[in-house]
């Protein structure tokens, strides 16, 4: 249980990895509030906050679209309107958006993933550090936040532009944020993902094989959506002490290779 009654939220939390991570935290004692625009699960299922309750936990669901500051607003001040507080903000939502190259790549793609991916990690970023500065110290931190990069955040993401620069914003807000606000007793950092195999879609034009992200994957598998929940948890817990800025690679030696 180690994040007993820890109040924590997620964007992007009813599908994928976001969903690994609501679930993951509920089992280890969060109250959990999940942003998302639709509770749907790609994957196919039960709701997340269904799942939750009929598992004995404590979860909310609220509407959000992360690129819309009041909707992140909203998010955050609901939890700690029912909860008191907010421990740890998770900012996982993002969008693949068209999968094209420079020239392919419309105004409005470039507008759209950008608004998700980057904006939408500097607006949870804000609103958390904003609560965050209202609230005591619990043991060494005020709140965690734990950003969802990729490794595309730090080599080219082929064909897809708009994406891989996003989730690069992702990555340095995370350091800059760590920076900014170390000496307040605020940690930032981020899990950045491989391949995992999601409801997303694999392959298609401009996007990477399936059989490629085999090859390029030094471990004998694929992610799961588990293995970056696993990674987000460590970060979000009192285990992470000593580390902020960090951006945490699950990708099976990918990055290594």
């Amino acid at each position: 249980m180690r994040l007993q009654d820890k109040v924590v939220v997620v964007t992007g939390g009813a599908s994928g990895i976001g969903r690994a991570i609501a679930l993951l935290f509920a089992r280890e004692g969060a109250r959990v509030v999940i942003g998302d625009l639709t509770e749907t699960v790609r994957e196919g299922g039960a709701p997340t906050v269904q799942v939750i309750g009929a598992e004995g936990g404590t979860a909310r669901f609220r509407r959000c679209d992360v690129a819309v500051w009041a909707d992140v607003d909203a998010l955050v001040g609901a939890a700690v309107a029912e909860f008191g507080r907010l421990d740890v903000m998770v900012n996982n939502a993002a969008t693949l958006g068209a999968a094209t190259k420079l020239l392919e790549t419309t105004e409005a793609d470039w507008d759209h993933v950008m608004a998700v991916n980057a904006k939408g990690v500097f607006f949870g970023c804000k609103r958390a550090v904003q609560q965050f500065l209202t609230q005591a110290l619990v043991g060494e931190a005020r709140g965690r936040i734990v950003n969802i990069t990729s490794q595309h955040g730090m080599v080219a993401a082929p064909g897809k532009i708009a994406y891989g620069t996003g989730k690069a914003a992702a990555v340095y807000i995370t350091r800059q944020v760590a920076v900014d606000y170390a000496a307040d007793h605020i940690l930032c950092n981020a899990v950045a993902p491989g391949r995992v195999l999601t409801g997303k879609p694999l392959g298609g034009p401009g996007s990477d094989p399936l059989e490629y992200s085999r090859m390029r994957t030094p471990m004998p598998r694929l992610g799961r959506p588990d293995d970056i929940a696993r990674a987000a948890l460590f970060l979000a817990s009192e285990e992470a002490t000593y580390l902020t800025g960090h951006n945490l690679l699950v990708d099976g030696g990918w990055m290594a290779f």
